[in-house]
């Protein structure tokens, strides 16, 4: 029994039982035991899952040439310009977005600060080691109210995006019980050496989601599982009301609320990465495998348009990636596409690849 395990099973003794969001929240990113924490080559070919920007340059490459012109049209006088990418890893993508601009871009390069936000000292020490070379063109706060307070009017001018970040925000678990008709919770308890599934007492509050046909949720069978992410809701929140002029993106797996619900997916989306493998296990291996659920965009995106903000796009990777390679094409300043770049960017459109599995939201000020 690993160290990260005792402290779950020391909160559990407490409680009797954890919700899974808390769980989750300890397995990816308890302090220097959680996942996160810990696997510092978890991504890529000899990690447990391969990512977009794990394909090779190309995708933060991209990126930068569609955020130079999302900027260019922000850029006013007096008015300082900001990159803000929260969930940034080992800042691999970083470093492909500022090495372009800086080539590419030169003059906005040099107006430009890219914040980083990240709670985690361990992660940004490694994100550090990385962008070494830009040194104070990037700086790192632990949140966006950690951010705010170095902001003018605490409003931001600029881009705040993610890349695969709110599918690995803690969610809540829920079941269906048919013969009552009624939703419960799932949470954690500990028996004997293992981690087991159990059902929560009580009544179920703060419940983040509706079905509003009668009949399918008549129609669901029993045990039916569905997640929510109270973290990736109100990250969201907080981004859109920080952001005074520009776009707010995210690039995650994830569905619609409509489609969220599928005889398909009578086990809901969470699942558990270990060295490149689905495990069936989710409470397993606890701080040495991924978790991960698909993110309800349908949420997120009436949250953003609750708070103001337009909605520009909502579609596939392949589509958002086409759109910018269509309008490289003309830029002799994007550089040659070599059979290298070409193969990445197969890997990154492909429906078989990465592709399909992501979906782009963008929403705007």
């Amino acid at each position: 029994m690993n160290t990260l395990s005792r402290i779950i099973r020391a909160e559990i003794a407490v409680s009797g039982v954890l919700s899974f969001a808390r769980f989750m929240e300890l397995a990816l990113y308890c302090p220097v035991h959680g996942y996160y924490e810990t696997q510092k080559d978890n991504v890529g070919r000899g990690g447990d899952f391969i990512t977009s920007v794990s394909t090779g340059e190309l995708f933060g490459q991209l990126l930068a040439f569609q955020f130079a012109g999302w900027l260019k049209k922000l850029r006013v006088a007096n008015c300082g310009l900001r990159i803000v990418e929260a969930g940034a890893h080992d800042g691999g993508l970083a470093k492909d977005i500022l090495r372009w601009l800086k080539s590419k871009r030169p003059q906005l390069f040099e107006q430009l600060e890219y914040a980083i936000i990240e709670p985690s000292e361990r992660r940004r020490e490694r994100q550090r080691e990385t962008l070494s070379e830009f040194g104070p063109r990037v700086r790192w706060f632990n949140d966006f109210e950690n951010l705010k307070l170095k902001i003018q009017n605490s409003k931001l001018a600029g881009i705040i995006f993610s890349n695969e970040l709110l599918d690995a925000m803690p969610v809540r678990r829920f079941g269906w019980d048919a013969k009552n008709k009624k939703w419960f919770e799932l949470g954690v308890a500990a028996e004997h050496e293992k981690f087991v599934w159990v059902r929560m007492s009580g009544p179920i509050r703060d419940l983040r989601f509706t079905i509003h046909d009668s009949r399918l949720e008549s129609a669901l069978p029993d045990g039916y599982t569905i997640e929510t992410s109270s973290a990736a809701e109100n990250w969201w929140r907080e981004a859109a009301e920080i952001l005074q002029r520009g776009k707010l993106l995210a690039i995650d797996y994830g569905l619609t609320a409509g489609e969220l619900f599928s005889p398909a997916r009578a086990n809901g989306t969470l699942r558990a990465y270990f060295r490149q493998h689905v495990t069936g296990d989710l409470l397993a291996n606890v701080g040495e495998q991924d978790l991960t659920a698909h993110v309800n965009f349908s949420a997120i995106k009436q949250i953003g348009e609750a708070a103001g903000l337009k909605t520009n796009f909502f579609y596939s990777q392949t589509k958002f990636l086409t759109q910018i390679l269509e309008r490289t094409l003309p830029d002799k300043t994007f550089g040659e596409w070599s059979p290298a770049r070409a193969r990445q960017f197969q890997t990154l459109t492909h429906p078989e690849h990465l592709g399909r599995a992501f979906r782009v939201l963008i929403q705007s000020r």
